[in-house]
């Protein structure tokens, strides 16, 4: 039996003509609030008001701006819970290490590690194989 597998999963579908619910939901919300400035403020200041409302919900909707390739939505709510969430910055002093014997040794032999000898011959076949490759052999 044959199983027909969705594709474009992360489009949202269009509902209201050229709009998807959210996009929708963002311009009526926008279109909303100009109207209700426009019926209490005097004209001149409902248009000033409006033109910021107007950009808010665009970009809301229509996300045009994408610095870090997520949507604006995105943005605005890490922005909200970076600037009215708590932050606790904790520092803890380290006393500084005795020196060591190991400690004189320059950084890149102390990342060396030298290998066991395992205790099976296809463990030791193993890391033979992996060794010459490593090096650029076979």
């Amino acid at each position: 039996m044959r199983f027909q597998v969705p594709q474009f999963i992360d489009i949202e579908d269009k509902v209201f003509g050229p709009f998807s619910f959210r996009q929708f939901v963002y311009i009526a919300g926008g279109i909303g609030i100009g109207f209700v400035l426009f019926r209490i403020l005097p004209r001149f200041f409902a248009i000033l008001a409006v033109i910021p409302v107007a950009i808010f919900s665009a970009a809301l909707a229509f996300n045009f701006y994408k610095p870090t390739g997520q949507s604006f939505i995105v943005l605005l709510e890490s922005f909200f819970k970076y600037s009215f969430g708590a932050r606790l910055y904790i520092w803890k002093r380290k006393e500084p290490e005795a020196p060591t014997a190991k400690s004189y040794l320059p950084q890149s032999y102390r990342r060396l590690e030298m290998p066991t000898l395992g205790k099976s011959k296809l463990k030791d076949m193993t890391w033979t194989l992996d060794a010459r490759k490593e090096s650029g052999g076979e």
